[in-house]
Protein backbone atom coordinates (compact mmCIF):
# COMPACT_ATOMS: atom_id res chain seq x y z
CA UNK A 1 0.00 0.00 0.00
CA UNK A 2 1.22 2.93 -1.21
CA UNK A 3 0.61 6.41 1.04
CA UNK A 4 -0.19 9.18 -0.64
CA UNK A 5 -0.49 12.79 1.45
CA UNK A 6 -3.21 14.33 -0.80
CA UNK A 7 -6.70 14.90 -0.04
CA UNK A 8 -9.04 12.79 -2.20
CA UNK A 9 -12.23 14.91 -2.76
CA UNK A 10 -14.67 12.37 -4.00
CA UNK A 11 -16.64 14.92 -7.16
CA UNK A 12 -15.51 18.24 -8.62
CA UNK A 13 -18.85 20.16 -9.15
CA UNK A 14 -19.09 23.42 -7.82
CA UNK A 15 -19.07 22.66 -4.31
CA UNK A 16 -15.88 20.85 -4.61
CA UNK A 17 -14.48 22.42 -6.71
CA UNK A 18 -14.59 25.56 -3.94
CA UNK A 19 -13.30 23.18 -1.58
CA UNK A 20 -10.40 22.50 -3.34
CA UNK A 21 -9.47 26.03 -4.19
CA UNK A 22 -9.63 25.99 -0.20
CA UNK A 23 -7.19 23.88 0.19
CA UNK A 24 -4.86 24.45 -2.60
CA UNK A 25 -4.17 27.70 -1.27
CA UNK A 26 -4.01 26.64 1.92
CA UNK A 27 -1.00 24.36 0.47
CA UNK A 28 -2.40 21.42 0.27
CA UNK A 29 -1.90 18.65 -2.12
CA UNK A 30 -5.65 17.35 -3.75
CA UNK A 31 -6.83 14.67 -6.03
CA UNK A 32 -10.21 14.49 -7.08
CA UNK A 33 -12.49 11.00 -8.50
CA UNK A 34 -15.03 12.30 -10.75
CA UNK A 35 -17.97 9.72 -12.83
CA UNK A 36 -17.20 9.46 -16.35
CA UNK A 37 -19.55 11.40 -17.31
CA UNK A 38 -20.30 14.57 -15.07
CA UNK A 39 -23.27 16.45 -14.75
CA UNK A 40 -22.11 19.53 -13.31
CA UNK A 41 -24.57 22.35 -13.97
CA UNK A 42 -22.19 25.26 -12.44
CA UNK A 43 -19.51 23.66 -15.78
CA UNK A 44 -17.54 26.93 -15.89
CA UNK A 45 -16.76 26.82 -12.10
CA UNK A 46 -16.49 22.86 -11.91
CA UNK A 47 -13.05 21.14 -11.94
CA UNK A 48 -14.94 18.02 -12.93
CA UNK A 49 -14.68 19.59 -16.75
CA UNK A 50 -11.47 18.69 -16.90
CA UNK A 51 -12.76 15.17 -17.20
CA UNK A 52 -14.15 16.55 -20.99
CA UNK A 53 -11.73 18.75 -21.36
CA UNK A 54 -8.51 17.62 -20.74
CA UNK A 55 -7.58 20.63 -18.56
CA UNK A 56 -10.13 23.20 -16.81
CA UNK A 57 -8.97 27.13 -15.26
CA UNK A 58 -11.53 28.35 -12.26
CA UNK A 59 -10.02 31.63 -10.53
CA UNK A 60 -6.33 30.86 -12.16
CA UNK A 61 -6.11 27.35 -11.03
CA UNK A 62 -5.82 24.53 -13.10
CA UNK A 63 -7.14 20.89 -12.88
CA UNK A 64 -5.83 18.16 -15.71
CA UNK A 65 -7.12 14.94 -16.07
CA UNK A 66 -4.83 11.97 -15.34
CA UNK A 67 -4.87 8.30 -15.21
CA UNK A 68 -4.47 5.88 -12.87
CA UNK A 69 -0.92 5.49 -13.73
CA UNK A 70 0.22 8.79 -14.11
CA UNK A 71 -0.57 9.88 -10.86
CA UNK A 72 2.56 8.56 -8.86
CA UNK A 73 4.82 10.59 -10.86
CA UNK A 74 2.46 13.55 -10.41
CA UNK A 75 5.00 16.44 -9.84
CA UNK A 76 2.43 19.89 -10.99
CA UNK A 77 2.08 21.77 -7.67
CA UNK A 78 0.53 24.36 -9.35
CA UNK A 79 -2.31 21.84 -11.09
CA UNK A 80 -4.57 19.57 -9.61
CA UNK A 81 -5.52 16.26 -10.94
CA UNK A 82 -8.50 14.77 -12.03
CA UNK A 83 -9.04 10.91 -12.25
CA UNK A 84 -12.18 9.22 -13.42
CA UNK A 85 -12.77 6.64 -10.19
CA UNK A 86 -16.20 7.13 -8.85
CA UNK A 87 -16.10 3.20 -7.61
CA UNK A 88 -12.23 4.47 -5.37
CA UNK A 89 -10.82 1.95 -7.03
CA UNK A 90 -7.18 3.67 -6.46
CA UNK A 91 -8.13 2.92 -2.87
CA UNK A 92 -6.48 -0.53 -3.68
CA UNK A 93 -3.28 0.93 -4.14
CA UNK A 94 -2.90 3.94 -2.49
CA UNK A 95 -3.81 5.31 1.77
CA UNK A 96 -4.94 8.71 1.63
CA UNK A 97 -4.63 10.48 5.19
CA UNK A 98 -8.07 12.68 3.87
CA UNK A 99 -11.35 11.74 2.42
CA UNK A 100 -13.69 15.04 1.15
CA UNK A 101 -17.49 13.26 -0.14
CA UNK A 102 -18.76 16.30 -2.05
CA UNK A 103 -20.80 14.19 -4.07
CA UNK A 104 -24.09 15.67 -2.17
CA UNK A 105 -25.84 12.64 -2.98
CA UNK A 106 -28.45 13.96 -0.09
CA UNK A 107 -28.79 10.15 1.15
CA UNK A 108 -26.97 7.35 3.34
CA UNK A 109 -23.55 7.42 0.82
CA UNK A 110 -22.21 3.53 2.21
CA UNK A 111 -19.37 2.95 3.82
CA UNK A 112 -16.24 3.13 2.81
CA UNK A 113 -13.95 0.48 1.55
CA UNK A 114 -10.92 0.84 4.30
CA UNK A 115 -10.85 2.77 7.20
CA UNK A 116 -9.34 6.89 6.81
CA UNK A 117 -7.89 8.70 9.69
CA UNK A 118 -10.56 11.84 8.36
CA UNK A 119 -13.39 11.05 6.72
CA UNK A 120 -15.56 13.88 5.87
CA UNK A 121 -19.18 14.16 4.34
CA UNK A 122 -21.22 17.24 2.78
CA UNK A 123 -24.54 17.94 3.62
CA UNK A 124 -27.56 15.71 4.33
CA UNK A 125 -26.93 11.87 4.67
CA UNK A 126 -23.88 12.70 6.47
CA UNK A 127 -23.69 11.97 10.44
CA UNK A 128 -20.44 12.86 12.45
CA UNK A 129 -20.00 10.17 14.52
CA UNK A 130 -21.52 7.69 12.70
CA UNK A 131 -20.95 7.58 8.74
CA UNK A 132 -17.96 9.58 8.48
CA UNK A 133 -16.00 11.51 11.15
CA UNK A 134 -16.58 15.08 10.35
CA UNK A 135 -19.52 16.43 9.19
CA UNK A 136 -20.16 19.85 7.02
CA UNK A 137 -23.27 21.66 7.23
CA UNK A 138 -24.24 23.03 3.68
CA UNK A 139 -27.84 24.37 3.48
CA UNK A 140 -28.21 27.89 3.80
CA UNK A 141 -28.43 29.38 7.33
CA UNK A 142 -26.01 30.45 10.42
CA UNK A 143 -24.78 26.98 10.66
CA UNK A 144 -23.49 27.18 6.55
CA UNK A 145 -20.21 25.19 6.62
CA UNK A 146 -19.66 24.72 10.25
CA UNK A 147 -18.25 21.45 11.45
CA UNK A 148 -20.03 18.73 13.39
CA UNK A 149 -17.98 16.09 15.04
CA UNK A 150 -21.13 14.64 16.98
CA UNK A 151 -24.02 15.39 14.76
CA UNK A 152 -25.76 15.01 11.58
CA UNK A 153 -26.59 18.19 9.39
CA UNK A 154 -28.98 19.35 8.24
CA UNK A 155 -32.21 16.62 6.69
CA UNK A 156 -32.56 17.72 2.49
CA UNK A 157 -35.58 20.69 1.99
CA UNK A 158 -36.55 18.60 -0.96
CA UNK A 159 -36.91 22.44 -2.27
CA UNK A 160 -34.30 25.05 -3.91
CA UNK A 161 -32.88 27.71 -2.41
CA UNK A 162 -34.48 31.05 -3.16
CA UNK A 163 -36.99 31.33 -5.88
CA UNK A 164 -37.51 28.10 -7.36
CA UNK A 165 -38.30 28.98 -10.18
CA UNK A 166 -34.06 29.61 -10.94
CA UNK A 167 -33.65 25.79 -11.11
CA UNK A 168 -33.86 24.34 -14.94
CA UNK A 169 -34.96 20.16 -14.93
CA UNK A 170 -35.69 18.14 -17.59
CA UNK A 171 -39.06 17.37 -18.48
CA UNK A 172 -38.77 14.37 -19.63
CA UNK A 173 -35.95 11.57 -20.77
CA UNK A 174 -33.93 12.72 -23.85
CA UNK A 175 -30.70 14.91 -25.26
CA UNK A 176 -30.46 18.41 -23.82
CA UNK A 177 -29.22 20.54 -27.04
CA UNK A 178 -28.20 23.94 -25.43
CA UNK A 179 -29.79 27.02 -26.96
CA UNK A 180 -27.75 29.63 -24.52
CA UNK A 181 -24.19 30.38 -22.85
CA UNK A 182 -23.72 30.45 -19.19
CA UNK A 183 -23.52 34.03 -18.73
CA UNK A 184 -25.18 35.15 -21.08
CA UNK A 185 -28.25 37.52 -20.37
CA UNK A 186 -31.75 36.42 -20.87
CA UNK A 187 -35.20 37.67 -20.83
CA UNK A 188 -38.23 36.18 -19.37
CA UNK A 189 -39.12 33.43 -22.19
CA UNK A 190 -35.86 33.07 -23.88
CA UNK A 191 -35.17 29.59 -25.23
CA UNK A 192 -32.45 28.12 -23.41
CA UNK A 193 -32.37 24.60 -24.23
CA UNK A 194 -34.61 21.71 -25.74
CA UNK A 195 -34.73 18.13 -24.98
CA UNK A 196 -35.03 16.30 -27.69
CA UNK A 197 -36.76 13.09 -26.58
CA UNK A 198 -36.09 9.39 -26.90
CA UNK A 199 -39.33 8.48 -28.60
CA UNK A 200 -40.06 9.65 -31.60
CA UNK A 201 -38.56 13.11 -33.32
CA UNK A 202 -39.99 15.85 -30.73
CA UNK A 203 -38.78 18.38 -28.87
CA UNK A 204 -39.66 20.11 -25.86
CA UNK A 205 -38.18 23.42 -25.10
CA UNK A 206 -36.97 24.90 -21.70
CA UNK A 207 -37.35 28.84 -21.09
CA UNK A 208 -36.24 30.83 -18.82
CA UNK A 209 -38.85 31.92 -16.16
CA UNK A 210 -37.41 35.13 -15.61
CA UNK A 211 -35.49 38.12 -16.26
CA UNK A 212 -31.71 36.88 -15.58
CA UNK A 213 -28.37 35.49 -16.05
CA UNK A 214 -27.62 32.08 -16.96
CA UNK A 215 -25.33 30.60 -14.11
CA UNK A 216 -25.32 27.54 -15.33
CA UNK A 217 -26.19 24.59 -17.80
CA UNK A 218 -25.17 21.33 -18.43
CA UNK A 219 -22.93 20.25 -21.52
CA UNK A 220 -24.60 20.20 -24.93
CA UNK A 221 -25.78 16.85 -26.19
CA UNK A 222 -25.43 14.97 -22.47
CA UNK A 223 -28.47 12.06 -21.87
CA UNK A 224 -30.60 13.66 -18.94
CA UNK A 225 -33.57 12.23 -17.07
CA UNK A 226 -37.03 13.44 -15.92
CA UNK A 227 -36.59 15.79 -13.46
CA UNK A 228 -32.92 16.38 -13.32
CA UNK A 229 -31.41 19.61 -12.55
CA UNK A 230 -29.85 20.60 -15.52
CA UNK A 231 -29.87 24.37 -15.39
CA UNK A 232 -30.51 27.89 -13.35
CA UNK A 233 -30.94 31.24 -13.74
CA UNK A 234 -30.16 33.90 -11.26
CA UNK A 235 -31.84 36.91 -11.29
CA UNK A 236 -28.82 39.26 -10.42
CA UNK A 237 -28.01 39.28 -13.25
CA UNK A 238 -24.07 39.41 -13.35
CA UNK A 239 -22.60 38.02 -16.02
CA UNK A 240 -18.72 37.97 -14.04
CA UNK A 241 -20.31 35.91 -11.04
CA UNK A 242 -20.67 32.96 -13.33
CA UNK A 243 -17.68 32.02 -13.60
CA UNK A 244 -16.31 32.73 -9.73
CA UNK A 245 -17.27 29.84 -7.05
CA UNK A 246 -19.75 31.17 -5.16
CA UNK A 247 -19.93 32.79 -1.07
CA UNK A 248 -21.67 29.12 -0.50
CA UNK A 249 -18.73 26.81 -1.95
CA UNK A 250 -15.99 28.72 0.19
CA UNK A 251 -17.60 28.92 3.14
CA UNK A 252 -18.20 24.80 3.20
CA UNK A 253 -14.27 24.86 1.83
CA UNK A 254 -13.43 26.50 4.81
CA UNK A 255 -15.16 24.41 7.07
CA UNK A 256 -13.77 21.62 5.43
CA UNK A 257 -10.25 22.86 5.88
CA UNK A 258 -10.76 23.91 9.18
CA UNK A 259 -11.91 20.20 10.04
CA UNK A 260 -8.43 19.36 8.04
CA UNK A 261 -6.60 21.53 10.36
CA UNK A 262 -8.52 20.67 13.44
CA UNK A 263 -6.10 16.71 13.63
CA UNK A 264 -2.54 17.23 14.18
CA UNK A 265 -1.74 13.93 12.81
CA UNK A 266 -3.60 14.61 9.98
CA UNK A 267 -1.85 17.99 9.35
CA UNK A 268 1.56 16.73 9.85
CA UNK A 269 0.80 14.11 7.22
CA UNK A 270 -0.54 16.73 4.43
CA UNK A 271 2.19 19.00 5.06
CA UNK A 272 5.22 16.45 4.72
Amino acid sequence: MRFDNRVLIRGGGDLATGIALRLHHAGIKILITELAQPLAVRRAVSFSEAVYEGSHKVEEVTARRVEANQLEEWDEPDEIPVMVDPELQILKHNQFPVIVDARLLKANPGPLPLEVPLHIGLGPGFHAGQNCHAAIETRRSHTLGRVYWNAATQADSGEPEGDSRRVLRAPYDGIILSRAKIGEHLEEGKLIAEIQLESGNRRSEIKSPFRGVLRGLIRDGMHVTKGLKIGDVDTRDEASACFLVSDKSLAVGGGVLEAVLTMQDVRRCLYQ
